[in-house]
C-alpha cells in the first residue's frame, strides 16, 4: 500500500528529464533515451545541454535510433565534421551540413512530430558576454530551433559562437551542466537525471584555459565562467547527489569511464558506447517507471 501510494503521488508531480552534455560520450545518453522511448516512457519535460540537446532532441521528435544512425553513417564524411570543416568553416562539426543538410535531406527530422509532441523541450546555451546561462524552450522546429540546438553543442575553440536573437551563444555545459536546479525552479518535481560520467568524478580545472584566454580575449566574462567551469560542475554534482539521497531525482549514469573521446570518427566505437548505455536503459527500465509514477 505504501509503495502503491509513493507510486500514485509521483504520478501526480511533473516529470522532468535532465541530459547533460559530454561531446561523443553523449551517444550513451541516446541509448538510455532510446530505450525509453522504445518503452513508451514519456516526460513532462526534457532539458538537454550540448550534445544532450543535440541528441536529445530525438526524443521530442519520437525518433529513436536516429543519433547512432547518422553518427556512424557520417562519422568519415569530411562534410559532417573534421580538420577540413574546422579550417574552412570555424567549426569542427559543419554548421550547415550537420544542422541544416542532414535534418531536412540525408537523415530527416521529423519536424512534424516535434510540434505535436506536448514534451517540453529546453535547451542550455552560454551567453558570451555575460558567461551566463540562457535557458531556451523549442516548442516549433524552424531552422532558428536547429540553430539553438547548434549553439548550445558549440564547444569553445572547436566552433564558432552562435548568434541568436541579440545573443552570441557557445556550449551550454560552460554556465550550467547539469541543469536540475534550473528544471526544479520551474516546476519540475520528479526528475531523471542522466550523466556521462561514473560516480566518484571529479573536473579538473581545463588545461587549455591559455588558450580559451587567448581565443576568448574579448569576452572576460566568458573567460571567467571557463576558468571556474571545474567548481561549478563539482558543485552541481554534489547538489545531485544530495536530491538523490532526498527521493527528488534519480541518477542514471556509466559504471566506469565511457570509452570514447570529445571527438571519435571510429563508427565501431560509437556503436559500442550507444549499446552500453542502451544496456544500462534496460537495466533502469523498472527504476524509471516507478520513480515516475508509471
Amino acid at each position: 500500500m505504501i509503495a502503491s501510494n509513493m507510486s500514485a503521488e509521483a504520478g501526480n508531480m511533473k516529470r522532468g528529464l535532465v541530459l547533460e552534455g559530454g561531446a561523443m560520450r553523449g551517444l550513451w545518453t541516446a541509448g538510455v533515451t532510446d530505450v525509453m522511448m522504445e518503452h513508451d516512457i514519456w516526460p513532462d519535460g526534457l532539458i538537454g545541454v550540448s550534445a544532450g540537446a543535440a541528441f536529445g532532441c530525438n526524443y521530442k521528435s519520437r525518433q529513436p535510433g536516429r543519433a547512432i544512425r547518422y553518427n556512424t553513417r557520417f562519422a568519415r564524411d569530411s562534410r559532417y565534421s573534421g580538420i577540413k570543416s574546422w579550417l574552412t568553416s570555424g567549426n569542427y562539426y559543419n554548421a550547415e551540413f550537420g544542422y541544416h543538410t542532414m535534418p531536412r535531406e540525408l537523415d530527416i527530422f521529423d519536424d512534424d512530430a516535434f510540434n505535436h509532441n506536448p514534451m517540453a523541450f529546453y535547451v542550455v546555451c552560454t551567453d558570451v558576454l555575460t558567461g551566463e546561462a540562457v535557458y531556451q524552450e523549442l516548442t516549433e522546429a524552424t531552422e532558428d530551433t536547429y540553430d539553438w540546438i547548434r549553439a548550445s553543442a558549440s564547444m569553445p575553440l572547436a566552433s564558432k559562437m552562435v548568434a541568436l536573437q541579440g545573443r552570441k551563444l557557445l556550449d551550454g555545459g560552460v554556465a550550467d551542466s547539469i541543469p536540475l536546479a534550473y528544471f526544479e525552479s520551474i516546476g519540475y518535481q520528479r526528475n531523471v537525471v542522466i550523466l556521462t560520467q561514473p560516480i566518484g568524478y571529479q573536473k579538473e580545472h581545463l588545461k587549455l584555459m591559455p588558450l580559451m584566454r587567448l581565443s576568448l580575449r574579448h569576452y572576460p566574462k566568458m573567460v571567467e565562467a571557463m576558468d571556474c567551469r571545474h567548481v561549478m560542475y563539482n558543485q552541481q554534482l554534489e547538489y545531485v547527489a544530495q536530491a538523490e539521497r532526498e527521493g527528488r531525482c534519480l541518477v542514471i549514469r556509466p559504471k566506469e569511464k565511457i570509452p570514447i573521446g570529445h571527438i571519435s570518427h571510429d563508427a565501431k566505437q560509437m556503436r559500442l558506447v550507444y549499446e552500453q548505455g542502451r544496456a544500462e536503459g534496460e537495466e533502469y527500465l523498472d527504476s524509471i517507471r516507478d520513480f515516475y509514477g508509471l
